[in-house]
């Protein structure tokens, strides 16, 4: 099969899949989907189903286990794809999802009809998981490795999120913090007889304005730790001398740092100055650069690496004791937008890397 003819069935099959809604906590249907077709290509006892989480193929093997990972949500629907349908113009793919990750599912899947893996150098198993574009403890990876701690026996995992074709490594946490700033109400119009919680930000907002992202070299790899008021809640009347101002900060942190540290050097900032809620906090993601297979994907396929300057699920794996790293066919622009899109060349070429690291990993 030619790289044309590669690019075009991955397309197909890219495309059916965008036809089908998935927006977090709505996977039933894309997961029918999806088993529905393991079963026409893996033994009934190989498919292994906890809510809309999938996982394919055996993990016990004398081979090193190698997993391609891939989400079956989407985020929600933006407002003006409203109508639109998933369709190819020209070289692309547009549809929700077809770079975030449906094209990555595509290229997970032909792999799984094509390879012979028995005759794999590697043991080869396939996840498809609901609920990663939500909150880190509602994931549909949660409950699959409670059922399955034998998950923790994967050599490597290869997460098949859009990296524009790179190999990305590690990934920076992520914490979600309320800063709370209090004041006392007052008229507007005798401002002296309260005390505007608004204004008592203002020193702090500056601090953020003027603060620089923070490079963290990881095994020759760098990350940014910056932080970042996202969101901003205060006031109850326009005449009214606001006695409550919050913020959302978002920190992302580099590899190696702990949620702990992480915590204490919000603390830090905020010095006292407003009352400090973590309200949600994912770890930092390891950098596998000392694993084998990781070493032998670089070798095969001759991809460049890079480091990921975003959350994924490697940190999950991470946690597990599962070196893994993001590699797929999407944009990383496209990722969440209105009317997403993705390159199709980059499908065949993904599948013709990873078959190439598949069948020469030995």
């Amino acid at each position: 099969m030619s790289s044309l003819e590669l690019a075009t069935r991955l397309a197909r099959t890219t495309l059916e899949l965008c036809r089908i809604p998935s927006p977090i906590t709505h996977e039933g249907p894309i997961a029918d989907h999806v088993e529905r077709w393991a079963l026409q290509h893996f033994k009934r006892d190989e498919v292994f189903r906890v809510g809309h989480t999938l996982l394919l193929g055996h993990l016990e093997d004398s081979r090193p286990t190698v997993a391609l990972i891939g989400h079956l949500d989407t985020v929600p629907a933006h407002p003006s794809d409203q109508g639109r349908e998933p369709r190819i113009e020209g070289e692309r793919i547009f549809g929700l999802g077809a770079s975030d990750m449906k094209g990555g599912l595509a290229v997970m899947m032909a792999l799984a009809e094509d390879l012979r893996r028995d005759t794999l150098p590697v043991n080869l198993a396939f996840l498809f998981y609901e609920r990663e574009e939500g909150a880190y403890a509602e994931s549909g990876l949660i409950p699959l490795f409670a059922q399955r701690p034998d998950l923790a026996r994967v050599k490597f995992g290869i997460a098949m999120e859009p990296t524009d074709s790179v190999v990305q490594v590690g990934c920076v946490g992520s914490m979600q913090v309320t800063v709370r700033f209090t004041g006392r109400s007052a008229h507007s119009a005798r401002p002296w007889q309260g005390e505007n919680a608004i204004h008592k930000a203002g020193p702090f907002l500056t601090e953020l304005l003027g603060r620089q992202r923070v490079e963290v070299d990881v095994a020759g790899f760098p990350f940014y730790e910056v932080i970042n008021a996202t969101l901003a809640k205060g006031g109850r009347a326009r005449n009214v001398i606001p006695e409550a101002f919050e913020l959302n900060l978002n920190y992302r942190f580099a590899p190696g740092k702990s949620i702990e540290q992480a915590k204490e050097d919000v603390r830090a900032l905020v010095a006292g100055r407003a009352e400090v809620e973590f309200t949600d906090a994912s770890p930092s993601g390891p950098v596998a650069a000392g694993n084998p297979l990781f070493k032998k994907l670089l070798a095969l396929t001759a991809l460049p690496a890079a480091s990921k300057q975003a959350w994924t699920d490697v940190a999950r794996f991470g946690e597990w004791g599962v070196d893994a790293v993001n590699y797929g066919p999407g944009e990383t622009a496209q990722a969440h937008q209105a009317n997403e899109s993705a390159p199709i060349p980059p499908l065949a070429v993904a599948y013709e890397k990873l078959a190439a690291f598949l069948q020469g990993a030995g």
